[in-house]
């Protein structure tokens, strides 16, 4: 029967070997990253689950092939920028036709209860539209009249125009610029193709050159609410984290890199965490225990 200094000896072998706890429980499986591919990602967004804001987690998400994407209850579309001082995504829709290339659309939408709304900005426009379509019915007036022939010539202008069964320069009867002041752009938006009677839509946020739809900017732009931005998350960033929040209750939480949670708001103090001398102390510590246990076995055998 081992002496009390023996168990003494093996209890504090037990506890030199045995890792600390909070190594076990606060390492995230696949640590927030502040880039997907070439896009800078910053909060609110971020590239998984428990990175960023939970409001926005549902919509953005870095894919295993470095692509982030925007998800609506109509797919899944990729996010070719992000303009952080002007708080606004630039969405790309593969199946929206463009200049070079159109083709039959899918539907867009957007839910009500998501942080984004369509920018001002953005020109949605039907295109390929049957004569009966409701766009152009006289009492419901949503196709915007004022920019129409201007948009809509410089589209059926464009070669791309055959791939929805039209000849370049067809007469644009067929084409309508959505009016979002009646459409109800903005939160809650849908743009329902099968509904409308349309082929296809494209969109345009940005125009170059007016009269070149060549240089005309195609996408999806949208704004997003940046109030979730607040001060334990500039505290978190300014000490090197980033922000995210806990699985359970998703209260707040500061990601330090290797996946570090800390739960103080902030990664100062954790440098463990940055450098990886968390792991060698955890190293040491089994060699010694590991030496200290062999010799505790030797001198009870030769007892």
């Amino acid at each position: 029967m081992p002496s009390a200094s023996e168990t003494l000896l093996l209890s504090t072998i037990l506890l030199l070997l045995t890792p600390p706890i909070h190594t076990a429980s606060s390492i995230i499986n696949k640590p927030c990253r502040d880039t997907c591919g070439t896009i800078p990602v910053k909060f609110p967004f971020g590239t998984g689950f428990g990175c960023g804001h939970p409001d926005f987690t549902r919509y953005i998400k870095c894919t295993n092939l470095d692509t982030l994407q925007f998800t609506t209850g109509t797919g899944i579309y990729t996010i070719s920028s992000i303009d952080y001082t002007s708080n606004t995504i630039i969405v790309a829709d593969p199946l929206m036709s463009t200049c070079s290339s159109m083709q039959n659309s899918g539907s867009f939408s957007l839910d009500k209860a998501s942080p984004f709304t369509i920018r001002d900005e953005n020109i949605f426009v039907l295109l390929g539209c049957s004569t009966t379509s409701p766009v152009f019915d006289p009492s419901e007036d949503l196709c915007d009249t004022g920019s129409a022939s201007r948009v809509c010539r410089g589209l059926y202008s464009c070669k791309g125009v055959s791939g929805i069964g039209l000849q370049q320069n067809a007469p644009i009867s067929t084409c309508c610029v959505y009016d979002d002041s009646v459409a109800g752009f903005g939160s809650g938006y849908a743009l329902d193709l099968p509904k409308l009677q349309c082929s296809s839509y494209t969109s345009v946020y940005e125009f170059g050159d007016e009269g070149d739809p060549t240089k005309w900017k195609f996408g999806i732009s949208l704004q997003y609410n940046d109030s979730y931005y607040t001060r334990p998350c500039k505290d978190c960033e300014a000490s090197g984290g980033l922000c995210g929040f806990a699985a359970m209750d998703q209260s707040f939480a500061c990601i330090c890199r290797s996946g570090m949670m800390n739960t103080t708001t902030n990664c100062f103090g954790q440098g463990s965490a940055w450098s990886g001398t968390l792991e060698l102390k955890v190293q040491i510590k089994t060699i010694i225990g590991g030496f200290l246990l062999s010799w505790v076995l030797l001198f009870v055998r030769s007892r």
